[in-house]
């Protein structure tokens, strides 16, 4: 593991590393910001996924979360998105939605995507262990994520409630069997079987959920991906189908940008900081 930087922020610590991946055959990113309170003990841990295009560094610069980390002592991961590197294939055409800086957090299972394209082991185990093992971080975790970092939290988080205390999201996508990212994503890195596609769809997972983890989402009304990509609706009916005690807010007025983030990132930090503990 390499140390790439180290920022003062709020009184805690702003990092970024380099390692080598044994899941995606590939040297990774990350980012961690331990809190002040991380001198003296173990911190609990928010481990953050981003959304399509983006890397470890969209969060860290444009979220505004240390400063309500730093007070709670919550230590924030933020991995990339997806494998990077000479050797990692890309969609062929470079389009946004796919391949590079779109790894969906689904393990791939069609070449050649299933060398490198494993994001859901890379999040579940092998950074975690990485981060509990090198930083002054304990083993009590919750998750969250933006767009397709949010399909990724939810599924993440419902397929392993024993790691997590509670998830979050803003804008996800809810529902990527039936909408044109996760239609494209699903296809090309699991193969045209789409009944092997429910265990990454969040909706899918929703309907079955035994144990049932706080989960708090936030979706603005005046996304433009709203309609087409992301599809709310289909995860209040799955909780409703499951009586999961979803809390879904529609904030109007708000985009998929990191302005529409930025303004309620303290909301979901101290929604987790109640399970934290």
């Amino acid at each position: 593991m390499e140390k790439i930087s180290e920022t003062l922020c709020f009184g805690g610590r702003q990092m970024q590393y380099s390692h080598r991946s044994f899941e995606l055959s590939c040297e990774m990113r990350f980012a961690i910001y331990l809190p002040p309170q991380a001198v003296e003990k173990k911190v609990p841990v928010l481990y953050w996924l981003s959304g399509l295009t983006c890397t470890d560094e969209n969060f860290t610069q444009k979220a505004g979360a240390q400063r309500v980390a730093a007070e709670l002592g919550i230590a924030i991961v933020m991995p990339d998105t997806s494998p990077r590197g000479e050797g990692v294939p890309d969609d062929e055409d470079g389009a946004y939605d796919f391949g590079l800086g779109a790894g969906f957090y689904v393990n791939a299972t069609q070449e050649p995507w299933d060398k490198h394209y494993r994001m859901y082991d890379y999040v579940v185990k092998e950074l975690p262990f990485l981060i509990e093992t090198e930083f002054p971080v304990s083993d009590v975790r919750a998750i969250s994520g933006h767009s397709m970092g949010g399909h990724g939290a939810i599924t993440v988080g419902l397929k392993n409630p024993q790691r997590y205390r509670s998830i979050s999201a803003f804008s996800p996508i809810c529902n990527p069997m039936n909408c044109p990212w996760g239609e494209k994503a699903l296809g090309n890195y699991l193969g045209d079987n789409r009944e092997g596609w429910r265990k990454y769809d969040a909706s899918e997972l929703l309907k079955v959920a035994k144990e049932k983890l706080p989960l708090l989402v936030d979706q603005g009304l005046a996304d433009n991906f709203l309609q087409e990509q992301l599809k709310p609706e289909t995860l209040e009916a799955a909780a409703a189908e499951s009586c999961y005690d979803l809390v879904l807010r529609r904030q109007d007025g708000y985009d998929h940008s990191y302005f529409f983030i930025a303004s309620f990132i303290e909301d979901h930090l101290r929604f987790h900081a109640r399970y934290l503990k």
